[in-house]
């Protein structure tokens, strides 16, 4: 039994050691950015309400000055397609670069790095903490790093309630313990869970858990840029003095140093090439670079290239694909926006009564009755002037004087139309209703009904 081999390997701490650089500096900025957007944004007021809000209960989503309804699931979509063709886009042009400068999981994990350095130390200083006994000082700096990750998951949690729950609300409900059941388990469930793959499984939810690792190859092509250590520059490598010729020692430019090694947030070696574990963040290029300028070598033994540049051919970043991928893009980015911006923010739906195709009134009148839902998706009140078109000499009959919606409300009206017998030529008419707000003669919708009659011979 004992000469069994493991099946499991035992999972192994990543020390990332910090970087500076191009890219670390991209890096830190787009992570300041994002984490800026999502902390603050809820605090912004726009109007009368929270800037960026999605009131469920009212089923109401607030975007600026801009409010949708759930009949407005079409913009969800074209930005869910938006987002597909960007990745394909970006993946295409330049391997991972969502998942080393943009995914959630790259961003919240730098900033809980961040922390644990501000505790622990650098990786030098962790490593050795780690491995030391669990003495007083050890035990004060671990449950000061937990203690704010978990204040800082927390608040994650809080903000993310914040995006459907008023965050004013929810803070004043917070301070008075008043918080209710769903706003207190999403807190909790979204807080622990950055607690939990920022904090602790890190690297693992990239390696193990993410499925665009697996299937990030399908989108790569031999002229996809992407991080590649420069073997025939590099090899042999092997330490030296810096002032040593490595021609004459019958070595390549690596120095073996394993900073690129030592930096990688998921722990692997570069130089053995292109894993599907590396997330391209290029911190392997800029501790690279900086060895490579102390040495006096020149930059680029690790840096983005092509697989069509490692083998000579000449790189062609312009081709097929991409252009095919950017001009989706544009084109229904900027179709998105522009039904956005001139979106009528004004329904009217039309329910014809089933329960009788048409009745006679005592005039002797053709009736048919309807119910007209109107909602106004507009940040102001309305008063509405509805009309009926489609057959000669229609009357249009509602129980109501004036048409009043209030904003970001929606009513139902009874209304009949009642047609004299002599204007019937055939049993079905296609008519109008035309619904048109009287304070704003460019807000109006027309929907189309249908009236039913007799069968006359």
């Amino acid at each position: 039994m004992d000469d069994i081999p493991e099946i499991y390997a035992k999972h192994k701490k990543v020390y990332p050691r910090e970087v500076h650089g191009l890219f670390a500096t991209l890096r830190n900025t787009g992570v300041l950015t994002l984490l800026g957007l999502y902390y603050f944004m809820p605090w912004f007021r726009w109007d009368s309400h929270q800037a960026v809000l999605f009131d469920l209960p009212a089923r109401k989503f607030y975007i600026f000055g801009l409010t949708f309804w759930p009949q407005d699931f079409i913009y969800l979509a074209a930005l869910l397609i938006i987002a597909a063709l960007a990745l394909f886009f970006f993946t295409a042009l330049a391997g991972r670069l969502w998942c080393g400068f943009a995914c959630p999981q790259t961003v919240w994990t730098e900033i809980f790095v961040w922390m644990e350095r501000w505790f622990e130390g650098d990786r030098n200083k962790q490593i050795k903490l780690d491995k030391a006994p669990w003495v007083t000082s050890k035990i004060i700096r671990k449950t000061a790093k937990h203690s704010l990750w978990l204040v800082f998951s927390l608040w994650t949690g809080f903000t993310f309630v914040g995006y459907f729950t008023p965050i004013l609300e929810l803070g004043q409900s917070f301070l008075q313990l008043t918080l209710g059941p769903w706003e207190t388990f999403w807190i909790l469930f979204y807080g622990l869970a950055t607690y939990g793959n920022a904090g602790w499984l890190r690297e693992q939810v990239c390696i193990y858990m993410c499925p665009y690792a697996r299937f990030q190859s399908a989108m790569f092509d031999k002229d996809t840029l992407i991080i590649s250590y420069d073997e025939p520059r590099g090899e042999p490598r092997g330490s030296r003095k810096r002032n040593a010729d490595p021609s004459q020692l019958g070595l390549g430019d690596c120095i073996d140093c394993t900073l690129c090694v030592q930096v990688c947030p998921t722990g692997i070696d570069i130089r053995e090439g292109l894993q599907y574990q590396c997330i391209g963040c290029a911190a392997c290029v800029d501790v690279c670079n900086d060895v490579m300028d102390k040495m006096g070598y020149p930059p680029g033994l690790v840096k983005y290239t092509t697989q069509h540049a490692i083998e000579g051919i000449k790189t062609h970043l312009l081709r097929p694909r991409m252009v095919v991928y950017f001009v989706l893009l544009v084109t229904i980015t900027v179709a998105l926006v522009y039904n956005m911006v001139t979106r009528t923010p004004l329904e009217l739906d039309i329910i014809r009564d089933r329960n009788a195709l048409y009745r006679e009134t005592n005039e002797g009148l053709i009736e048919n009755a309807y119910t007209l839902k109107i909602i106004n998706m507009d940040n102001q009140d309305h008063n509405y002037r509805l009309s009926a078109s489609g057959i000669d000499n229609l009357k249009l009959v509602i129980d109501i004087t004036q048409i009043n919606v209030k904003a970001g409300t929606s009513i139902s009206i009874p209304t009949r139309i009642q047609v004299d017998p002599v204007e019937l030529k055939k049993v079905g008419y296609d008519i109008h209703f035309e619904l048109r707000a009287m304070d704003n003669e460019n807000l109006y919708v027309n929907e189309k009904g249908r009236f039913i009659g007799p069968l006359f011979k």
